[in-house]
């Protein structure tokens, strides 16, 4: 798939770069394999992400460095709950997206590509002392998808790596297994967003995605690489909420990457072309996380509810609670240095030990 436009990127500027991750299949057409859509792109077109650009045959990235977001924020906004909790993540984002969903709360940087690109060029050296200077522990790649600013996130990785900082990212999981290949070495944690349990006629209606099954080919390399995983799934309303696609995608997380992974009922709230479907019922989400945890989850999580009782972590071994939260803050931390609990010695599926913070994050 590829889109054609009359307007033409100025391939000087420092935020174009040749890209990664593609072949040449003729004289001036190529094949990106960064993503499973796995674009044909004609000479002048881009890929279905809007920024990646055939010039004379050979594919290049508008985006590198070129950021649309710069933030400070708690880990477990990422959602990651079970990684290094209490630490501080550098936030960045870039313009387009592999996904066209009709519901993205981040759409205005999300959507914009081709012509509407737009940001602020870093090098990655400079986001590495700005995530210093605000004494970040770690980067999250998040609000749009990392994938598509792939070339710019494995240079910054390296050079965090390097100066003491993890590297997380916020992803839909459609990068190729040849791309995670070569980023893997330098990812430390993943939360992999699902939406309406994988269920494969919401994607194509609501996502422009024909068909979520690499996802899990994702998830299994992930696995497989030691990249430690939590996953998400974004309740909608009437379109995405059916008991069984979340009991089918409960079942196998379970038995593929283990019954220990934390799995997070994001609540939907109206966004972008979605704004007459209302926000998911509070009941809704609790009849759903009954379901995950009936297939043998053993963390199971409602988001976007701050105040909520299953924001809360609760010991497999014998249901106590151990971890409680409020929104984004960590307000009680009841395990001991090992991260096991008091009362019954069960090890949690925990990295990292408990940062407090010095001011709440709300």
């Amino acid at each position: 798939m590829s889109f054609k436009q009359p307007w033409k990127p100025d391939l000087s500027k420092p935020w174009v770069r040749e890209a990664k991750h593609w072949i040449r299949v003729g004289d001036d057409k190529v094949r990106c394999l960064l993503c499973y859509k796995r674009c044909p792109i004609a000479d002048g077109g881009f890929g279905a992400c809007g920024v990646r650009y055939n010039s004379g045959g050979t594919l290049y990235t508008l985006v590198y460095g070129l950021l649309t977001a710069a933030n400070l924020d708690p880990i477990e906004k990422k959602p990651l709950m079970h990684f290094q909790p209490g630490s501080y993540v550098f936030s960045i984002s870039t313009a387009g997206c592999n996904f066209m969903c009709a519901f993205c709360q981040n759409w205005m940087i999300s959507q914009s590509r081709r012509h509407e690109i737009f940001g602020e060029y870093v090098p990655p050296e400079k986001l590495i002392e700005m995530a210093k200077a605000n004494k970040a522990d770690g980067i999250s790649y998040t609000y749009n998808e990392p994938t598509i600013f792939y070339e710019y996130m494995l240079d910054v990785a390296k050079l965090a790596k390097k100066e003491g900082l993890f590297n997380t990212i916020v992803t839909n999981g459609y990068m190729t297994i040849e791309a995670l290949d070569e980023l893997a070495p330098y990812l430390d944690a993943a939360t992999v967003d699902f939406k309406a349990g994988g269920n494969k006629e919401f994607y194509r209606k609501f996502m422009g995605v024909y068909d979520p099954d690499p996802t899990f080919d994702t998830l299994l390399e992930m696995k497989r690489k030691g990249i430690f995983i939590e996953i998400t799934n974004l309740v909608v309303p009437k379109y995405g909420d059916n008991e069984e696609d979340i009991s089918k995608l409960a079942r196998w997380i379970v038995e593929n990457l283990g019954p220990e992974v934390p799995f997070h009922l994001l609540r939907f709230y109206p966004h972008f072309k979605l704004t007459d479907v209302p926000p998911t019922p509070i009941e809704t989400l609790e009849k759903l996380a009954k379901v995950a945890k009936n297939e043998g989850l053993h963390y199971v999580y409602i988001g976007n509810v701050p105040g909520h009782p299953l924001e809360h972590t609760y010991c497999p071994g014998c249901g106590n609670l151990v971890i409680k939260r409020f929104g984004f803050d960590i307000v009680e931390w009841n395990l001991d240095d090992d991260n096991r609990c008091p009362n019954c010695g069960f090890k949690l599926n925990i990295v990292g030990k408990f940062r407090k913070r010095s001011l709440p994050v709300y």
